[in-house]
């Protein structure tokens, strides 16, 4: 993601870029296809309302001019008030965009070391082993990294329609979500299912770099058989929270509901939100068809879990995102430290801006001058992890507003305030 948004951006501003991707010749463990911004995990980039980090970060990507942000757009599917794409599409578009630019030329092998001149190492999550050991020479640092689990895929003609329902939380927007009520016993059993269930351990390529430690999760992405542990009421307390979701032609409330996405524009294929895990195919098969509605489901894709690299940014990054160890080298992406898809593309961006006009650094108020802020702040308690955007990283306002949507959405006009300005003042922050 953050590597095609460079590209396509370098090339706008008439700079003559190399691409350079190792598939189809090298593949990685969780990606499926050739294409560039292929989406491993979701299809979801999150929400597009105001009183969201995900949106607010979204509304400034358009003011900055992100081309992915616009293909995606071009790309969605109905996804109430998130932005979900049709992941072949998506991936399709972007790749033909880039295939159309002349100034873009593409170099299909592995990078094992780092080319000389300007570069932008934007290798993502799954950043080969070779480059991970040529970065880890380079930086004199251990590398850091987390597990992703990803939730599995099913055939929407495999689904009971006679049971599951659609509507959106509280009916805000289309009702674009299939949702799968459970009542107490129902709940109880695929929570006791997932609780006794065989999962996959760490796998050969992650114990590479796994170095005897005891790995960890993204909070975002825990796997719900790990949020199942941490008490038998988490579940539909979160991800299968039932408030809002009442049957529409019952007006009935269920105990815990657990609703499917679209993943493409036909409809013929649903996500399983929240149900990311690193169960065995088997127990995936057994266990998801304990969800109403899921008995005779038929998986396009089971469930998996990758690693996830990223770099101790804050002490190997000058403050415009190079390497101290070798200025002329840009870091972007999930690599830098940032997370989630649309995050990714905001890292793209900004880098592209610091080679192309200078760019100092974005508005404080900004979810982007946070997300880069955070990338080279020393954390002051604890280790440096993942950041993606939240309000929780914005300054607070100075009027003590109370009510939470109304506060949040006065931030996010700060932020779209100051960042206008900047761009129509050409004042480097």
């Amino acid at each position: 993601m953050a590597g095609s948004e460079a590209a396509l951006q370098l090339a706008a501003s008439g700079f003559d870029v190399r691409l350079i991707e190792m598939r189809p010749k090298q593949r990685t463990e969780a990606h499926t296809g050739d294409l560039f911004a292929e989406l491993v995990c979701s299809n979801s980039l999150k929400s597009v309302r105001l009183d969201t980090g995900a949106g607010l970060l979204k509304e400034e990507l358009h003011l900055m001019g992100s081309i992915l942000l616009e293909i995606a757009k071009q790309s969605k599917v109905p996804a109430g008030h998130a932005l979900a794409v049709d992941r072949e599409l998506f991936a399709q578009n972007v790749t033909r965009r880039i295939e159309s630019e002349p100034n873009i030329h593409i170099i299909r092998e592995e990078a094992t070391e780092l080319p000389s001149g300007k570069v932008i190492v934007a290798t993502g999550p799954l950043t080969s082993n070779a480059m991970m050991r040529h970065l880890q020479s380079l930086l004199g640092e251990d590398q850091l990294f987390f597990f992703d689990a990803i939730a599995p895929i099913i055939d929407a003609d495999s689904i009971d329609m006679d049971t599951v329902y659609a509507k959106a939380r509280y009916d805000k927007g289309e009702a674009d979500y299939l949702n799968c009520a459970f009542n107490k016993e129902q709940y109880l059993d695929f929570v006791n299912a997932l609780l006794a269930a065989e999962k996959h351990e760490a796998h050969e390529f992650e114990n590479e770099f796994f170095n005897g430690e005891k790995f960890s999760f993204y909070e975002n992405c825990m796997p719900i058989e790990e949020l199942a542990r941490r008490g038998k009421d988490t579940l539909r307390h979160g991800v299968m929270r039932p408030m809002g979701l009442e049957d529409p032609a019952t007006g009935d409330k269920a105990y815990a509901v657990l609703q499917l996405r679209a993943e493409n524009k036909d409809f013929t294929a649903y996500n399983l939100v929240g149900c990311q895990t690193m169960l065995r195919y088997p127990e995936q098969k057994r266990i998801f068809r304990l969800i109403p509605g899921l008995q005779h489901a038929s998986f396009l894709r089971y469930g998996s879990i990758h690693r996830n690299s990223y770099l101790n940014s804050p002490k190997i990054l000058n403050p415009d995102l190079s390497l101290k160890a070798r200025p002329d080298v840009w870091i972007a992406g999930q690599l830098s430290g940032v997370e989630g898809y649309v995050e990714c593309i905001a890292s793209g961006l900004w880098t592209t801006r610091i080679i192309a006009d200078q760019l100092a650094m974005l508005p404080e108020e900004s979810i982007m001058g946070q997300l880069w802020r955070r990338l080279i702040t020393i954390p002051e308690k604890g280790n440096f992890s993942p950041v993606n955007a939240n309000f929780g990283i914005l300054p607070a306002l100075t009027n003590g507003i109370r009510d939470k949507k109304l506060k949040r959405e006065m931030m996010s006009q700060r932020s779209l305030d100051t960042l206008r300005k900047m761009l129509n003042s050409n004042v480097r922050s």
